[in-house]
């Protein structure tokens, strides 16, 4: 299958781009970051600028041209300066998140190769610290947030700077040349980011992203969400991962489009009815919340209000799918008044009033839960792509949305299914250069310049389905294949149901484990009067058991008999990642899971 035509970009990489972009757009704001209540604007011009000194400054501290530079913090201004600022001076970024443990930020530092390490605060510095040992190449800690920050003995003092300091030494070399040389030279087949994959197998991976990856995929994000220089956009899920990096970087310095950084991950409810964007990225378990938090106020609305909710939403149910275009008198004046009496509001409670585009990704997310904000009006899309595409690579066409898929593939993505194993594969200049230190696992992924993605799929109604991983799929005790994700999903659409993890290969039905929504459980048990005094007591409860098991139930109806939950184990606590349960970006570590659960399983088929 051929590829569109792609929309013409310059061709230049990222950082020759933002130089670009400094004399173009001098004066447009480039990014606004929320400091003490305030948002204080920075324009393209200042961007550069103290891009630029960052990057002398590494220069200055001995970072040779093609070094590691790696970042641990949360997402604000900072982040995105120090990446900037090591591409400008032809060095590779690498982020870590910034929920790791310190044994896995020790290991991603040593196995990238970092010289200099960006941390966010004395708490991400620690984590660097307690691995100094292992870590022979690191030269340099750069501390953005100085406040609070201890002293440090006087061997360590020599290896700590912070972030200003690292900025003005920068802006008194005052060798503005280092940097035209630098972009001079850069070309688009330079790496110029390393994110390293969650890991929910193995070790984490060093996906290397070229620049040219990175120019490869920007035109089909624009063309398919319609993006321009006028988009707005908040920043929130980490940076070390390719989606934030897609919307706050990639894009954003090709169109000259506005980020906003808000106080932090916690505030991102505020910060959103602040900025109101027109462009919001959010993971399943943010619209999951979302979806939550609305169920939860109209809980504790009058019955009145309750009543004219469920009219409007049943009202507006068949148009989630239907072209806009497509909609009769009729039909527009009922969506109309449902959204001047009901939706509105809502709308503004999330902070989505202003959203042209919405999107979830980076994992399945049930199908109702689409459906539910497609009716309140928030144009909401499922997108797919991974670190190895550098990013989205389908999507829905924004005026046709097929619920349960993921669209088509966006513009300059050559594709095919394979015919033995229905694993998707894509080609282009998005795949990206390959897994650092890694050749074997490189030659897994890419075969001949396809990017083998591991997961199966399907063509439904024209747009591709994600049907599972092809790791994942389970075969019963009975021969029948099954798809863990499907039945998961299903049971996690309840807003009682924060996780389920299946367990049916080789056995002669489906079990699961299952974790509650503590937040929501929490509520609907105050509401009935069950005393309960934290996460395990609230399990413990047989109203909370009965509860599960009517939405699995529930859940049940909606799927293949074979596929039926029929006993499930309620978990006495949340998955953690310091455990490693979960991953960074909370996907599920299935045999960690079925091992420290192995009791528990095996009573469930006993």
């Amino acid at each position: 299958m051929h590829p569109h035509s792609t929309a013409p970009l310059p061709n230049l990489t990222l950082p020759q781009c933002l130089r670009e972009r400094a004399q173009t757009d001098a004066h447009r704001i480039a990014i606004r970051q929320k400091d003490f209540g305030i948002w204080k604007p920075h324009t393209w011009a200042s961007y550069y600028r103290r891009a630029s000194h960052f990057g002398l400054g590494l220069r200055a501290m001995g970072l040779p041209a093609g070094g590691h530079v790696g970042v641990i913090a949360e997402n604000r201004i900072e982040w995105v300066i120090a990446q900037m600022g090591a591409g400008l001076v032809g060095a590779v970024t690498v982020g870590v998140y910034p929920t790791s443990p310190s044994n896995e930020v020790a290991y991603v530092v040593a196995h990238a190769d970092i010289e200099i390490m960006v941390c966010e605060d004395q708490e991400q510095t620690d984590k660097v610290l307690a691995a100094l040992d292992s870590l022979p190449r690191l030269k340099k800690i750069v501390v953005m947030e100085t406040k609070g920050l201890r002293s440090f003995a006087p061997e360590l003092r020599r290896l700590i700077t912070t972030f200003h300091e690292v900025e003005s030494t920068g802006e008194l070399a005052g060798n503005p040349g280092l940097i035209d040389e630098a972009l001079s030279q850069q070309t688009l087949n330079d790496v110029g980011l390393m994110i390293y994959t969650s890991g929910s197998t193995g070790k984490p991976k060093g996906a290397m992203i070229s620049y040219r990856n990175i120019r490869g995929v920007v035109p089909g994000i624009v063309d398919r969400l319609q993006l321009s220089a006028d988009t707005t956009h908040l920043s929130y899920l980490p940076l070390c991962h390719v989606a934030e990096q897609m919307l706050t970087t990639f894009v954003p310095v090709y169109m000259g489009s506005q980020v906003n950084f808000g106080e932090s991950i916690r505030t991102v409810q505020e910060d959103l009815r602040e900025v109101a964007p027109s462009m919001f990225l959010g993971v399943p378990r943010i619209w999951e919340k979302m979806h939550a938090a609305i169920s939860i106020k109209l809980h504790d609305t009058g019955a009145l209000r309750r009543k004219l909710f469920h009219k409007a939403y049943a009202a507006c149910l068949p148009l989630a799918e239907k072209p806009r275009d497509a909609w009769t008198l009729a039909e527009r004046l009922t969506v109309a008044a449902s959204y001047w009496a009901v939706f509105r509001s809502l709308q503004n409670f999330i902070g989505l009033r202003e959203a042209s585009v919405a999107l979830t990704g980076a994992a399945p997310i049930p199908p109702e839960v689409v459906r539910f904000f497609r009716v309140l009006g928030v144009p909401l899309v499922e997108v797919y792509g991974l670190t190895e595409s550098t990013g989205m690579v389908t999507g829905h066409r924004l005026d046709h949305v097929v619920v349960g898929t993921v669209g088509v593939p966006i513009q300059g993505v050559t594709w095919r299914i394979a015919d033995d194993t229905g694993e998707f594969q894509i080609h282009g200049d998005m795949v990206f250069a390959g897994y650092y230190k890694n050749p074997e696992a490189t030659a897994q992924s890419i075969q001949d310049g396809w990017l083998h993605t591991g997961d199966v799929v399907r063509l439904e109604q024209g747009q591709l389905k994600i049907v599972d991983r092809l790791k994942d799929i389970m075969i019963t005790a009975g021969g029948k294949n099954l798809t863990p994700s499907e039945i998961e999903n299903t049971m996690k659409a309840s807003p009682y149901i924060k996780e389920c993890v299946i367990v049916a290969d080789g056995r002669k039905f489906v079990g699961a484990l299952v974790m509650i929504d503590f937040e929501t459980v929490g509520k609907w048990a105050e509401a009935q009067r069950i005393p309960f005094t934290h996460f395990r007591s609230l399990v413990d409860t047989p109203q909370v058991r009965e509860l599960i098991d009517r939405e699995i139930s529930a859940g049940n109806q909606r799927l293949a008999q074979v596929s039926h939950i029929r006993k499930f184990h309620l978990l006495t606590k949340e998955l953690d990642h310091d455990d490693g349960e979960v991953t960074a970006t909370m996907k599920v570590r299935r045999s960690s899971i079925y091992k420290t659960y192995s009791a528990e399983i095996e009573a469930l088929f006993r």
